[in-house]
């Protein structure tokens, strides 16, 4: 009798980048940390803290480790489980910069030009740091140093992926396979989260009175919700077109409860129902972070282990690009 065993299916590996720029805000939790953490028993997920990226711009020094300690500690608390998905600082990862040179000898100047965060910022006058042409293909080794298959990407990252595929094909193409080409994925539990005060653009970490960050107290939630644009319809509809900042506020409610409005009657009905969700969402993440905060050597042992956890993969896949690319082995 022959007994036939059929291997495991390989699990899928992903990694989600965050900028260590400005504290976590609601719109990270749920179009970002939430996903990562529904995803850690199905994939083999990396969480990346991308501390290089801050320096494209003047910055404080002492501020750029201060968010990057802060923003794992935020993870930490937000339900990223360290055992199951490391969390990894870029610049404790030395392969990273390794990588982003070599891909740099693949890469075109036009094509990082074209990068619309260059482009803007150039366009705005005043010195703009070289960094900031080049950090795209920064990203790109972020995201083939560890041969992943996925990467969660909203709108605005859609030209980053693409130029990391393109690197990625090109560099196979000329000096023999060594990057898998990753895909752009959308989680299906990702929420796009706009600005509350100008629902026409996106919740980010620059937002003013239009954001909501994780560790905002009750009062600061209560306001910033009660401040949020509306319009004079007096329908509490989904109506991205005609109503933005109401259906930015159903749209939170939804991804924080999982159910549409039970009081339509109002725009005040809708806000103080937002901001109960909101604030029992974020409760426990802040009770939690207050523990972690109190013990800032573990969070550091955490960020330790990430590293020593992918730096195989990371030396591995550096050591095949230095070989195709025509170094000495080391």
């Amino acid at each position: 009798m022959t007994t036939t065993v059929t291997a495991a299916p390989a699990r899928t590996r992903r990694l989600t980048g965050f900028q260590s720029t400005g504290e976590l805000h609601l719109g990270n939790l749920l179009g970002a940390l939430r996903p990562l953490i529904a995803a850690q028993d199905a994939a083999d997920s990396i969480a990346l803290i991308a501390d290089l990226h801050a320096m494209t711009v003047e910055h404080d020094p002492a501020r750029v480790r201060a968010c990057a300690l802060e923003q794992a500690t935020i993870m930490l608390a937000a339900g990223v489980d360290p055992e199951r998905t490391p969390i990894v600082l870029q610049s404790q990862v030395r392969e990273h910069t390794e990588l982003h040179y070599l891909l740099e000898c693949v890469a075109g100047h036009g094509e990082a030009a074209r990068m619309i965060q260059f482009k803007e910022k150039s366009a705005a006058g005043g010195p703009v740091r070289l960094s900031l042409l080049t950090y795209p293909v920064l990203m790109a080794a972020d995201i083939l140093l560890y041969d992943v298959d996925q990467v969660p990407v909203g709108e605005d990252q859609t030209q980053h992926l693409e130029l990391t595929r393109t690197l990625a094909v090109r560099f196979n193409t000329k000096y023999g396979e060594t990057f898998r080409v990753p895909d752009g994925i959308r989680p299906d539990s990702a929420a796009r989260i706009m600005d509350l005060a100008e629902p026409t653009a996106k919740m980010s970490k620059s937002s003013g009175t239009g954001r909501i960050g994780l560790l905002d107290p009750p009062e600061v939630i209560r306001r910033t919700v009660a401040r949020a644009a509306t319009d004079t319809l007096g329908l509490v509809r989904r109506d991205r077109a005609n109503q933005p900042g109401v259906s930015n506020l159903i749209d939170i409610l939804a991804a924080c409860t999982g159910r549409p409005p039970a009081d339509p009657t109002s725009y005040a009905a809708l806000k103080r129902e937002v901001t109960d969700a909101v604030e029992a969402l974020l409760a426990p993440i802040r009770a939690r972070h207050a523990e972690l905060a109190a013990d800032p050597a573990f969070v550091r042992r955490v960020l330790t282990a990430g590293a020593e956890r992918v730096r195989p993969i990371a030396a591995a896949t550096v050591h095949r690009a230095r070989a195709a690319i025509g170094l000495l082995a080391d």
